[in-house]
């Protein structure tokens, strides 16, 4: 009868099922393992606690078809900045050494394209715990006059933490607290970064001059061990104390070498010293040892602020700063400036004029200007006025202003700028005045006002600047959304008027302003001009590529836009039809002018037309091409990965079958799909088996399935699909299938699918099977085999022999399970066969809100010589583990066993019966019950056989 079930389920091993099996995504998160917790009512699916360093792995589960793409962000934004070793795409998120920083609420988002995404969100919560850190502080005080002073002494102990750590004081090894000791008191500060706990030492007494230890803890959360610091107090500690051994300010020549020393006055521990220099790090070459500070050959770049700081712990760091000041002067610039009073721009005889000089110095304030005429140094007198520092100019600035301009005042000034008594090169200046000497004017070279060039070329801006002097050119752009110029500043000077544009961009199209400096040249309103920058690009289009499928015999209309380019404009359109050029297609007159798209139409779909076709889009600069794959191949077929349970396996036959279910996307885009070409091949093999699956008219959302038999366990293999049409093969779709027994253990192996012995119980469970058994074990009790009824198969049961007691408990428990559905189902076999059976009962411990265990299922007696199976409906609210309870009966003929336990998620079946099945052991008489979903089938089966 088994041989004509078998038979009988391989001739019609492929199945339609209803309509529509399409669903939107849903989602939830697991984590990988059990997380590590400060209370055990803090455990829930939705926090994942870690210890920074550690691994995070967390899974999102998704459900729906088509299969959902995952994607995984956090709080701040998108993750992909944050994660490591992963894709944020994956369904599977794993990073690799966290840090604290990346705690926070992860989501994960799944789509499909029908409904709306799901969305699930769990919070990352980083455990860690820093070095502590311990400072010191004392007060002095004054008391009853000047009779005798009192002492205060502040440890403050701080540490970062989480959770928030707890301190613990010490002094030597004795422990510190309010109530024992009237001397201390410890309280938690206002207003501190970080968690800080103060012990206060009040009215120091001889006996508080000791060794005191701060130790912090998290209470081993996550595994994290206490950290603590040590101090010891004398009657000598003492903030640290410093000197310098040169000014606060030091002015020195460039090319000397520079030496400051920072000395210690005071300080007990021995205060550690460090130096630093703002902004920036110590100037390559400079040598820090101790107090010591050492520059060779300094340079200008080398001025900055140079911070010495001691540090014991005690008090308040003590810091000293030099601020070193390397002499140099750049950048020397003129100024023009016609009569401000009566708002001349140009230089006229009988109104004033101020000539001004500026150099950029270090240090500033100590430059020195003096001016010449013609050669000879200029003369102070009623006309003639050297001022410095003039409001309205940069800081030491020299102006030189002339009262009543007279034709004698014509001629040429320099200004000289000079550090007296440093070897520091003067700088100087030249500003002639005539009657020749006129304010700037500024124009755009004809035929320049708009320059066209293309993408990756070379440009130049061109500003002809007239006048004498002629100042330097100031480039910007107009542009709001671009304010910055290419070279990333918002202003840029050039002598000659020109910016040189390397490789340019299509971003950098606009409009550029050039204007006159007021340096160097007049001090008047600055001159403009505009220029117009065009970058021409090859033009972009769509589609870039498409795949176009429509059935034998119908028409298609290829369409190739363009989205942009510049110019904005088709210039010509070349179709091609694999690779050979096609009759140029009727030019419609709407479109004629300025053409944005391409259309091609094919009247007729056929084997000889379908193929790759390709339009070449050009706009006189360059090309681009849209790409078209025209076929009637049908769509891949799109595997259902919601199938429940799609695996089944036997113990005896070591091969197991699986439920492949698949929809075919679009059928009805192309012609009717006549069958399915399957293939299956093992992984690591080269050779596969084909078969060809016919089928009916296929609808869309129709969910098609296939059993797979006779895989071997527990290899896992390649599946490929193919549908097939008039036309021909269609996209093979692909999947590799594992062999999973669906959280099914057999206790086949000694690690017993994670299962594990409650420390808290009487006794344990024991493995074993007919050829462990004990040749002097209890006769009628306990099974003789396990389920398969082989002597190698194993199977867990509880001795009830001496030393156990009535009640005695042996409880077996399982590993941690998340919970990704509603309803679960637990599955096993028993065999409770003696008189003094006690009972077997079935727990639930839910680690949602705290360990509770609940029961689930429970059975006593004896219930004779044979494996019964039972299906237990349980309904996790977060992550759970089953435990089976072993009770001893009266006596030692009780011996109880399990076998084959399985998990499976959904609802228990339907119909059960008391037992649900019965597994006849080798003698024992009972009776063979018969499937009745089977036999009525069986029956016409063999009834045509017979015929």
């Amino acid at each position: 009868m088994e041989v004509t079930c078998l038979l009988l389920l391989a001739l019609i091993p492929f199945h339609c099922r209803g309509q529509g099996v399409y669903a939107p995504a849903q989602a939830q998160i697991v984590h990988a393992g059990q997380a590590c917790v400060v209370k055990e009512d803090n455990i829930s699916e939705r926090v994942y606690t870690i210890r920074e360093g550690d691994t995070l792995m967390l899974q999102c589960l998704v459900t729906g078809h088509p299969r959902p793409q995952v994607r995984w962000t956090k709080t701040a934004g998108s993750a992909s900045d944050k994660f490591q070793e992963t894709s944020v795409f994956n369904e599977t998120l794993r990073i690799e050494r966290i840090a604290r920083t990346q705690g926070g609420r992860y989501y994960c988002k799944a789509e499909n394209g029908v409904g709306v995404p799901a969305i699930k969100s769990i919070r990352v919560d980083v455990q860690y715990l820093d070095e502590p850190m311990l400072t010191v502080h004392q007060t002095v005080s004054d008391v009853r006059g000047n009779f005798y002073q009192e002492k205060t002494v502040f440890l403050r102990c701080t540490v970062n933490s989480n959770p928030p750590a707890r301190f613990i004081w010490k002094r030597g090894s004795d422990t510190l607290s309010h109530s024992q000791d009237n001397g201390v008191d410890i309280y938690e500060p206002l207003y501190t970064q970080g968690e800080t706990k103060v012990l206060k030492l009040k009215n120091l007494r001889p006996q508080d001059y000791a060794s005191y230890t701060c130790q912090v803890s998290v209470r081993n959360v996550c595994g994290i061990p206490d950290k603590a610091i040590t101090f010891r107090l004398t009657n000598t500690t003492a903030p640290p104390a410093l000197k310098l051994s040169v000014n606060e300010t030091l002015v020195v020549n460039p090319g000397e070498n520079v030496t400051v020393q920072c000395l210690l006055t005071g300080g007990d521990p021995l205060p550690q010293l460090q130096w630093s220099h703002g902004p920036g790090p110590l100037p390559l070459g400079a040598l820090a040892q101790g107090g010591t500070l050492s520059i060779p050959s300094v340079q200008a770049r080398d001025s900055g602020y140079y911070n010495c700081t001691a540090t014991n712990n005690v008090g308040n760091p003590a810091k000293k700063t030099v601020n070193l000041l390397v002499r140099s002067m750049k950048n020397a610039t003129f100024q023009i400036t016609p009569d401000v009073i009566k708002e001349s721009e140009n230089i006229q005889l009988g109104q004033d004029l101020k000539l001004s000089c500026h150099v950029d110095a270090v240090p500033q304030e100590k430059v020195t200007y003096q001016w010449f005429k013609n050669g000879k140094p200029a003369r102070m007198s009623k006309r003639l006025l050297v001022t410095r520092n003039d409001p309205e100019l940069p800081a030491v600035t020299s102006s030189l202003e002339l009262i009543d301009l007279h034709f004698s005042d014509y001629g040429t000034y320099l200004c000289m700028a000079s550090f007296p008594g440093a070897p520091v090169p003067d700088l100087s200046v030249e500003v002639n005045i005539s009657s020749e000497t006129v304010p700037p004017t500024i124009s755009v070279p004809k035929g320049r006002a708009v320059v066209t060039v293309r993408e990756g070329s070379p440009a130049e801006l061109q500003c002809e600047v007239r006048g004498k002097p002629r100042p330097p050119v100031l480039w910007s752009r107009v542009d709001k959304e671009a304010a910055l110029l290419p070279s990333g500043l918002p202003l840029e000077e050039t002598p000659d008027g020109k910016l040189r544009l390397e490789r340019v961009s299509r971003d950098m199209s606009g409009t550029y302003r050039c204007q006159t400096a007021r340096y160097n040249g007049f001090n008047v309103r600055p001159r403009e001009a505009q220029v117009q920058l065009n970058v021409q690009f090859p033009p972009e289009v769509e589609p870039s590529s498409q795949d176009v499928r429509q059935a034998l015999g119908r028409p298609v209309l290829l369409r190739c836009s363009l989205l942009r380019g510049s110019p904005q404009r088709i210039a010509s359109a070349v179709w091609r039809f694999k690779g050979q050029l096609l009759p140029p297609p009727p030019v419609v007159p709407a479109a004629a002018e300025a053409p944005d798209h391409a259309e091609l139409r094919l009247d007729a779909v056929t084997r000889d037309s379908s193929g790759s076709y390709e339009c070449s889009v050009s706009n006189d600069v360059g090309s681009a091409a849209c790409l078209f794959q025209v076929s009637a191949k049908a769509y891949s077929p799109e595997f259902y990965f919601d199938t429940p349970n799609p695996t089944r396996s036997h113990k005896l036959s070591k091969n197991y079958s699986y439920v492949l279910q698949w929809t075919q996307r679009e059928p009805d885009a192309v012609d009717p799909v006549l069958n399915y070409r399957l293939s299956i091949r093992q992984l690591n093999q080269h050779n596969a088996v084909v078969k060809a699956i016919p089928v009916r008219r296929v609808e869309k959302g129709q969910l098609l399935e296939y059993i797979l038999t006779d895989l071997r366990v527990p290899h896992s293999y390649e599946v490929r699909l193919t549908p097939y049409t008039t036309f021909g093969a269609g996209d093979m779709a692909s999947r590799i299938i594992h062999y999973t027994e669906h959280n099914t253990c057999h206790f086949e192996d000694e690690k017993i699918c994670g299962y594990t012995q409650d420390l808290t119980d009487n006794f344990d469970w024991t493995r074993q099977n007919a050829l462990t058994q004990n040749p002097k074990r209890s006769p009628n009790t306990g099974p003789p085999t396990d389920i398969s009824g082989t002597p190698e198969g194993y199977y867990m049961f509880i001795e009830t022999s001496r030393p156990r007691e009535l009640g005695d408990r042996a409880r077996l428990v399982s590993p941690l399970y998340n919970a990704s559905a509603k309803f679960y189902c637990v599955s096993f076999f028993y065999h409770m066969y003696g008189k003094h059976i006690g009972s077997l009962n079935l727990l639930v411990r839910s680690r949602n809100k705290g360990a509770l265990d609940t029961h689930a299922w429970s059975l006593s007696g004896n219930k004779g010589n044979v494996w019964q199976q039972a299906h237990v409906p349980i309904s996790p609210s977060g992550p759970f583990q089953i435990i089976f309870e072993g009770v001893r009966g009266p006596g030692y003929l009780g011996d109880i066993a399990i076998d084959d336990v399985t998990l499976k998620k959904g609802e228990c079946p339907r119909k059960q019966t008391d037992p649900n099945k019965v597994v006849v052991m080798p003698g024992s008489g009972a009776p063979c019950q018969s499937s009745p979903q089977l036999w009525g089938p069986m029956a016409i089966f063999l009834l045509a056989l017979q015929r």
